[in-house]
């Protein structure tokens, strides 16, 4: 096994290679692309999916690298829901994207036009796909199957893991760039947004609508800004802002999870009967910080996913709260059950449900892919450990944990364009809808500021004290009713300056004890039930565990 240093001093070289050789961010996106070149064709078939038998499915060859359009080609995996209303009242195709960078948009077909009135849904054809190199799109990019495998080592550098982590992140870089180095510099925001025009021009449309949330509100505006003149109507929910670094990004990031989770320790101490973990925050935190303790001694049987709950798959269980509080009532029963009556099963449970890792390492490679070679990244260990640990002091939630999850990008192989993502001028585009919420931890509220600032044409509604991550289609009449009139006719909201329209948040979540199943007489290899009875929660593609802004 080669040593830290070793592994560290060969990832640079490799590196360094790659910037020699223009295997950099940005190198296969200068050109603009002829159109039609290296086109390929949509031939629809039936998904088979029996809950809307409706929906059809397409694999669309696109160019490997746009600065070669007759070259390698690739496939996106691609799916729709057609129109239905009359010829005349269609308002044309609306592709979709959930986010990531990386994360499936096949769901979303089905989802978000029956979250509408059937005089809108009707008129559109709704387009989900796969984004280049993800899910079901052709080749499905792996580096490291077993990278999120638990028990992962402790987040914390307190608990010196350093090293480990340090070795981990250089060996996944190392480990993508020795089977994907023809594809991996070609994974940018800018290759999908080009591989949005490939869709339609394939589809025979002039123009497209889009929505898009989270990291898609980065490809959505990246497409404004490369094809103005192809949008007709778009949409960005819980908005990325335009310039900050994908380093700095994670900053804020840190900060705002750690507000988050201390509005889910305020809320559980108001429900002291309910939880019993203390009538104030900071004890509730106390309780977090015991349980997590005691897991770097004692993990808990991760059953039914393999391997041991430890303090990494603690912590990753419990920062998705910060995309949705539906879920803490979950969290507080986890902690409440450990400490209270012993029973580990809570913890189990919520892990399943929202931490413990797929088949392989999903969207992780394009997350990287994207991130790490959009922006010049730190390189060297030293900054990174001295300007986290500044980070950590006010917000120790979350620092580590993400900066672990992001370590790769110290060592990735393909360097990061120095003049950082595409610039966002709005410049030839029509009117486009913002969403975004005051206490989104994972895409903080700044960045739907800067993104209205940048798009002169936009409206941006603001819910002020909302926290959901992407805040459409939560039952949010203001917020839903704005994007319906949109969609239906173009109407805008008519207030001016930064701020078009203001909508409230959702109530905080009822405390309730969510108590597990009755533990089976016998052991079987079926999924654990549900924590029941449930407290309301939404569970869709939306509320991902593992969101690639995470």
């Amino acid at each position: 096994m080669p040593s830290m240093r070793k592994v560290i001093a060969l990832l640079s070289a490799a590196a360094a290679v790659a910037a020699l050789t223009g295997a950099s961010a940005g190198a296969s996106t200068g050109a603009a692309v002829p159109e039609g070149a290296g086109q390929g064709k949509l031939v629809w078939s039936s998904c088979s999916d029996t809950t809307t038998p409706a929906l059809q499915c397409a694999l669309l060859d696109v160019p490997v690298d746009y600065g070669d359009p007759h070259g390698p080609k690739i496939k996106i995996k691609l799916n729709r829901l057609p129109a239905t209303a009359p010829e005349g009242k269609r308002q044309g195709p609306i592709l979709l994207n959930p986010g990531g960078p990386g994360d499936s948009g096949l769901w979303m077909p089905a989802y978000i036009s029956g979250q509408l009135p059937k005089d809108v849904a009707s008129a559109y054809d709704w387009i989900g796909f796969d984004p280049r190199g993800t899910n079901g799109s052709e080749p499905h990019v792996i580096c490291d199957a077993h990278y999120f495998d638990a028990e992962r080592p402790d987040y914390q550098v307190s608990q010196g893991t350093s090293k480990s982590w340090l070795k981990k992140a250089a060996g996944y870089a190392a480990d993508c760039a020795a089977n994907w180095s023809w594809l991996l510099p070609h994974m940018t925001t800018v290759d999908n947004a080009r591989d949005m025009d490939s869709i339609r021009r394939a589809l025979g449309a002039p123009k497209i609508n889009f929505y898009g949330g989270s990291w898609g509100t980065s490809l959505g505006s990246t497409y404004g800004q490369l094809f103005p003149t192809h949008v007709r109507r778009m949409v960005l929910d819980s908005i990325v802002g335009p310039t900050i670094s994908w380093y700095d990004h994670n900053i804020l990031q840190d900060k705002e999870h750690q507000r988050r989770f201390d509005a889910f320790a305020a809320w559980a101490a108001k429900a002291d009967s309910v939880y019993h973990l203390g009538t104030d925050a900071a004890t509730v935190e106390k309780a977090y910080h015991q349980v997590e303790t005691a897991l770097r001694t004692d993990p808990v049987d991760a059953a039914p996913a393999s391997g041991k709950i430890g303090p990494a798959e603690f912590e990753d269980t419990f920062y998705g709260g910060g995309y949705n509080f539906l879920r803490w009532p979950q969290m507080a029963t986890a902690l409440s059950g450990y400490l209270t009556r012993h029973d580990t099963r809570p913890l189990s449970i919520a892990y399943n449900r929202y931490a413990a890792p797929g088949a392989d390492d999903g969207t992780f490679p394009a997350y990287n892919a994207a991130q790490c070679t959009e922006n010049a990244w730190p390189r060297d260990w030293e900054f990174w450990k001295k300007d986290q640990a500044k980070v950590n002091a006010v917000a120790p939630f979350y620092t580590y944990n993400n900066m672990w999850y992001n370590a790769a990008c110290m060592f990735w192989p393909y360097q990061g364009n120095p003049a950082g993502r595409t610039k966002i001028t709005g410049k030839g585009l029509p009117p486009v809808l913002l969403f975004q919420a005051t206490e989104d931890a994972a895409t903080p509220y700044e960045g739907g500021l800067a993104m209205h600032d940048a798009l002169p044409t936009s409206k941006l509604v603001v819910q002020t004290g909302g926290s959901f991550h992407e805040i459409l289609f939560h039952g949010n009449a203001c917020l839903d009713d704005t994007f319906t009139a949109y969609l239906r006719d173009g109407s805008l909201p008519k207030g001016g300056g930064r701020i078009a329209k203001t909508c409230a948040p959702e109530p905080e979540p009822t405390p309730v004890y969510v108590t597990p199943p009755p533990t089976p007489a016998t052991k079987n290899t079926t999924p654990a039930a549900p924590l029941s009875p449930t407290a309301p929660e939404a569970v869709h593609g939306l509320f991902r565990t593992v969101d690639g802004l995470r």
